[in-house]
């Protein structure tokens, strides 16, 4: 089984305090540890909360932080040392912004609305569920358990009276967005509007540079180090295996709830680790060509070009209902919606001439649909960042 590279401490989706930001405090569930709702560590679930007002006091972001996962003992334990792993290492404050942020004029949809940033500390996309605790390293594999946990509490605290929510992620947060999304419109209110945002969260079955699946092989070890298969959307285990329900595309078949899609065509993350894993790169032709497409070849950049196909092709089942949502640029980014200035500043990434919190908020409040593909190359879009963002 190829194994890729645990590059995601490096990815660092870390809490970023804002400049102008108020700095939103930690809240600790420690009520979830008696029911085994806990960090890979065995520490308490954790998130941020900042309270709606006005207009929007009975409406609720739940926004998952991402963060890559574990795949095995190992990687595991050096997680739990870290602040993925361990709410223990947290950081006690963290600045909103983006789709987060609470200024009018930098979300103008949601800036009122209760606001919540679930700190990531399980390492499976919030899906693992294994009772026994690993005697030797004292892992606790129970990152469904800590959802439900959050969820459960944030209904105590105001959510049951939800009018509107938005269950959303970013990266493997925003894949947990996905897993959970139906569930998560089951628990609200039958009278609420419930939808999903995911942020760089559509990971693809993508072909590697040797013709290979190894993101297909990486989900098979998250899956069965995390005891995942039985938390994941039972439309899509019902009929194929565990594993393959880590991938959108066929998750997002079934789904009822509506999605909406941001991510962009060349994902950074996805270029270094789906199509040009180090571990299959075997003479290191791509180190430098999968971090900076200025250093590409002709050929290397066509393979690059490729994976946008794949993208695409991917994205069927999204843009196959009107119910759905579709912001796909042509940048090379990971993470785009966490960062007041791309989500709605004016240096922000746009497509069809739309900054994507207009797009995220027309679609949510059924002003109108959104569901564009960017111009189809590298490089041809003059709003993109300059340089791969990984908020």
């Amino acid at each position: 089984m190829v194994r890729l590279k645990q590059l995601w401490p490096s990815v660092m989706v870390l809490a970023v305090v804002v400049i102008g930001a108020r700095a939103v405090p930690i809240t600790y569930l420690e009520s979830a540890v008696a029911k085994g709702a806990v960090c890979l560590d065995g520490s308490a679930p954790a998130y941020h909360f900042d309270k709606g007002s006005g207009s929007g006091v009975n409406n609720w972001i739940v926004h998952m932080e991402g963060g890559g996962w574990c795949t095995d003992i190992v990687t595991c334990v050096k997680r739990k040392s870290l602040m993925k792993g361990s709410s223990k290492l947290m950081n006690k404050d963290f600045g909103f912004s983006g789709i987060l942020g609470g200024k009018e004029n930098s979300n103008p949809d949601f800036y009122n609305w209760n606001r919540i940033k679930v700190r990531y500390c399980d390492g499976s996309s919030f899906t693992g569920d294994i009772e026994a605790v690993d005697p030797t390293h004292k892992l606790y594999f129970r990152g469904a358990r800590v959802w439900r946990a959050v969820i459960d509490d944030l209904m105590a605290k105001g959510m049951s009276n939800a009018q509107n929510a938005i269950l959303s992620g970013c990266s493997a947060g925003a894949l947990a967005a996905i897993l959970h999304c139906d569930q998560f419109k089951s628990i609200l209110p039958k009278t609420a509007k419930v939808k999903c945002v995911s942020d760089a969260g559509y990971f693809i079955n993508g072909k590697d540079i040797t013709g290979g699946s190894s993101i297909e092989s990486y989900y098979s070890k998250v899956a069965a180090t995390h005891g995942s298969a039985k938390s994941l959307p039972v439309s899509c285990t019902s009929s194929m295996k565990p594993e393959l329900c880590f991938f959108p595309e066929n998750v997002v078949k079934t789904m009822q709830t509506p999605l909406f899609v941001i991510n962009a065509a060349f994902d950074s993350w996805q270029i270094k680790n789906v199509l040009a894993p180090t571990l299959v790169d075997k003479h290191k032709e791509w180190n430098n060509c999968k971090l900076d497409f200025k250093k590409c070849t002709p050929t290397q950049l066509q393979t690059v070009q490729g994976y946008r196909d794949q993208m695409l092709a991917a994205l069927a089942p999204v843009r196959a209902t009107n119910t759905s949502g579709l912001f796909l640029d042509s940048c090379h980014a990971h993470c785009q919606g966490g960062s007041a200035a791309t989500w709605y500043g004016p240096q922000g990434p746009q497509v069809g001439n739309t900054k994507m919190a207009k797009a995220v908020g027309d679609w949510f409040y059924e002003r109108s649909m959104f569901q564009n593909v960017d111009c189809p190359s590298l490089n041809c879009n003059p709003t993109c960042p300059a340089v791969p963002t990984e908020d």
